[in-house]
């Protein structure tokens, strides 16, 4: 359910209803904060719903940022890794979570739900990944301030983002022999040196390096230059090396299919691109195209991992 006071939860009852026989559907989250939706899902679609109560519904207001709403959203996401460890549950969606509420809630070492996934079940290098229905992109930093990219730009993390990608877009997107393109950090990709080192000093060796290994790998291109020519389809990911390298163009380009997964866990985890958005929760207005896209793209490529 994510935030219950956000639009986890009503994104989450008009998807439900839109994706009929599509999956077996396990809700967690709160019951009392679903019955009061002012247009709940017809129940037309079932679903088994797992009700930790741990929300004080009669104080419960939609659009508060809360450290016990973040507390409750811990323990959604704990009880389904639990399911997930167990095999009770295939994939996993998650609905958006505040940063700046999780920042208030004093709960030690949650930073984000990839982080706690990636933490929960010992993965060093998970990769973000935001995709719409004409881009995907890799990040090489996810939430970092803009002044600390470059500090962050390791061999070794440039190479574990390429490999996770590549074997990712082929387990989960059946997509053979993936044609990758990595951004430059610096405008035009620095002009070979002249607007910045980075380029020539750690990305350009690196990937002569994992050329050998992977065939289709290009780059680093100046940013613009690659995100046009894999929205002209002739790249299948985009390498970014910050987050709003690849959220500009993604917002640009679809609005409301944007998903982020998470590659390199053992099991399939997907979210709608956009936030708690708590200045339209509970007022029916929230749209759930996101989060139908992303349960969309959790089955898919949750059933292309089986056959892998």
């Amino acid at each position: 359910m994510g935030d219950p006071s956000g639009i986890g939860p009503e994104i989450l009852a008009k998807a439900l209803d839109k994706l009929r026989g599509l999956a077996d559907f396990v809700v967690i989250g709160d019951g009392g904060v679903i019955n009061k939706l002012k247009n709940k899902t017809r129940n037309s679609q079932k679903f088994i719903l797992i009700d930790l109560k741990n929300v004080e519904i009669k104080k419960f207001k939609f659009g508060k940022i809360s450290p016990e709403y973040v507390k409750a959203a811990y323990e959604y996401l704990k009880k389904a890794a639990d399911l997930l460890k167990y095999k009770q549950i295939d994939c996993l969606v998650t609905c958006p979570v505040s940063k700046e509420a999780i920042n208030l809630s004093g709960i030690k070492n949650f930073y984000g739900q990839t982080e706690f996934l990636a933490k929960s079940f010992k993965v060093k290098d998970a990769v973000m990944m935001l995709l719409n229905d004409r881009l995907k992109f890799s990040l090489l930093t996810r939430h970092t301030p803009l002044a600390q990219v470059p500090r962050q730009l390791k061999r070794r993390r440039i190479a574990k983002t390429i490999e996770i990608t590549y074997a990712s877009l082929e387990k989960l997107f059946s997509i053979k022999n993936p044609r990758l393109v990595v951004c430059g950090l610096n405008p035009h990709a620095s002009d070979n040196g002249l607007i910045g080192n980075e380029e020539n000093r750690i990305i350009k060796p690196e990937l002569e390096n994992l050329k050998k290994k992977y065939k289709f790998l290009y780059g680093p291109l100046s940013s613009d230059v690659a995100i046009l020519k894999a929205y002209q389809k002739q790249f299948d990911c985009v390498i970014a090396m910050y987050h709003d390298q690849a959220l500009i163009p993604l917002k640009l380009s679809s609005q409301y299919t944007g998903i982020n997964i998470t590659l390199g866990l053992p099991f399939v985890r997907t979210s709608p691109l956009h936030g708690t958005a708590f200045d339209l929760a509970g007022r029916n207005c929230a749209d759930p195209r996101g989060l139908i896209e992303a349960i969309k793209l959790a089955c898919r490529c949750t059933s292309s991992l089986k056959k892998n």
